[in-house]
């Protein structure tokens, strides 16, 4: 994200917390949609998909949504990016961490509590997942548990047995300081994680403490019983470890984005918006280790290769932001085809959204369909983009491009539509049954409201600042409603298809 962006959302956190403070204790938020006025207002463009429900977020700044299911009740945790606002519950001013709404029913979706961050110098839980105790292999089967990323600064574990009351337990681990020269990014992040339930492992993303050169490297957590994780090992990219004697990378590259683990196979994305890496790799080697080595997760050259199946190298101007795989995919029309009459696909998205992407002045980003039937070697068979008429999306202002592709897996889903957020052109359903030719089928786009904050870039010496929308991340549940959120402080859109795209998915 560009410093003028940085600077702006600060300025709007500054100014929330000063109102805060000059207030009364009785005082609300002036200014705010609330969930039942935001339905109300002027439908924005559409098609094969409508809003269900909405919710202002105390006009935070979102980016991961995630739904778990307790019983017949559905929760929304959603991560917050940095800032600060009101917290209506409290009437308190509080930095941005997550927050929990209950939405089983999706129409009125209600804030259950908003946690923010913890210590000093952390502001934003930007990422966080869900396990139930029962499902891990050494949890307590009465609780639900919680990970979420602390600002910059470490791993947070939560008991979310009553999601209203999250409890603090322990902080996993803390992040340390790269030995990358100083760059916009700071010498230290966390970022995109996974936990896999059922093996217990914790893929989590942030900064060892013994100076790789990137800020991001993955480190894979055994928590299988929660309340005492084990650190199992670092990983990224060869020369980017600590001792590696190669250069520095650019300033600017921060390392892993987002771990997608399926089975016995790791999707590993780095560098979402350029100069992007796939990495495929065995994930028994990696949690095990080569058998014969010294120190087998020493981060050696050998010891960071073992584990990799095949490596797919993006250019400057594309990245991973993440690789989502779909196994056994039929492709129409070779149904008489004696071999390969189905594939295994990664879903691979390029992320919009640095400083240069604002108004289109960098390169296209887009969806990526990756063949790795022989997974040895991936290949790129099809692209998606949206088209930018009709929407006047380069001039309307913002980021105009894809973001992310919705993380959950759905029977329904898996093998028909992509949902993809596409920043200022809102949320994109993408028909991929034809792998080859991917065409989108339905879309929703928003609107700015009084919460959204200004863009500003610099176009042939003119300054350009606009309030649009920025759907930041997109995610689905297990009845197939969709939730996006907004990182320009827009709030939650909760939205279902219709139309040809919710026969495409068989929806009732």
């Amino acid at each position: 994200m560009g410093l003028t962006v940085r600077w702006l959302m600060l300025a709007a956190a500054m100014a929330a917390v000063a109102a805060c403070e000059s207030s009364s204790e009785t005082a609300e938020p002036s200014e705010r949609l609330t969930p039942a006025e935001s339905t109300e207002s002027v439908t924005p463009a559409s098609r094969n998909m409508r809003l269900v429900g909405r919710h202002d977020l105390q006009g935070r700044s979102a980016y991961q949504p995630i739904v778990h299911r307790y019983g017949e009740r559905r929760v929304l945790f959603v991560g917050h990016h940095a800032g600060a606002a009101i917290n209506a519950l409290s009437g308190a001013a509080e930095v941005n961490g997550l927050s929990a709404l209950d939405v089983t029913d999706p129409t009125v979706p209600e804030l259950l509590t908003h946690v923010p961050a913890h210590g000093v110098e952390a502001s934003g839980a930007q990422h966080v997942q869900v396990c139930d105790g029962a499902a891990l292999p050494n949890g307590d089967p009465d609780k639900t548990y919680l990970i979420r990323t602390n600002g910059r600064l470490s791993y947070e574990l939560f008991d979310a047995t009553d999601p209203a009351a999250l409890v603090y337990l322990l902080t996993i681990a803390e992040t340390g300081e790269s030995a990358r020269p100083e760059s916009n990014r700071g010498t230290r992040e966390t970022h995109k994680m996974q936990w896999d339930c059922e093996t217990g492992i914790a893929y989590l993303n942030g900064t060892p403490t013994d100076g790789w050169s990137v800020t991001r490297v993955l480190q894979a957590f055994d928590m299988g019983e929660p309340e005492k994780p084990r650190h199992i090992r670092d990983f990224a990219l060869d020369g980017w470890q600590p001792g590696s004697g190669q250069p520095f990378p650019n300033p600017n590259i921060a390392g892993l984005h987002q771990p997608f683990v399926v089975g016995n196979r790791m999707y590993l994305g780095y560098e979402s918006g350029g100069d992007g890496v796939l990495q495929i790799l065995d994930r028994d080697k990696f949690l095990n280790g080569d058998p014969d080595a010294e120190d087998p997760f020493a981060p050696t050259t050998e010891n960071l290769l073992y584990p990799q199946i095949a490596r797919l190298d993006m250019p400057s101007y594309w990245g991973v932001h993440a690789a989502k795989p779909i196994y056994d995919v039929p492709i129409p029309g070779y149904v008489d085809d004696g071999l390969f009459r189905s594939r295994d696909l990664l879903i691979v998205v390029s992320e919009s959204g640095e400083r240069a992407d604002l108004r289109c002045q960098a390169g296209r980003d887009v969806m990526f369909m990756i063949d790795i039937t022989e997974e040895e070697t991936p290949i790129p068979i099809s692209t998606f983009q949206v088209p930018e008429e009709p929407g006047d999306f380069c001039h309307k202002g913002g980021y105009f491009g894809p973001h992310a592709v919705h993380d959950a897996f759905h029977p329904s889903f898996d093998k028909t539509l992509a949902l993809l957020s596409y920043f200022n052109a809102g949320i994109r359903a993408v028909d991929i049954r034809n792998p080859f030719q991917p065409v989108e089928v339905a879309y929703y786009i928003p609107e700015p409201n009084e919460n959204s904050i200004e863009l500003c870039t610099e176009v042939d010496g003119v300054e350009y600042c606009d309030r649009v929308i920025s759907t930041n991340n997109v995610n689905i549940d297990d009845r197939g409603y969709i939730y996006a959120v907004d990182r320009s402080n827009a709030g939650l859109h909760i939205l279902e298809l219709s139309g040809d795209a919710r026969e495409i998915v068989g929806l009732e």
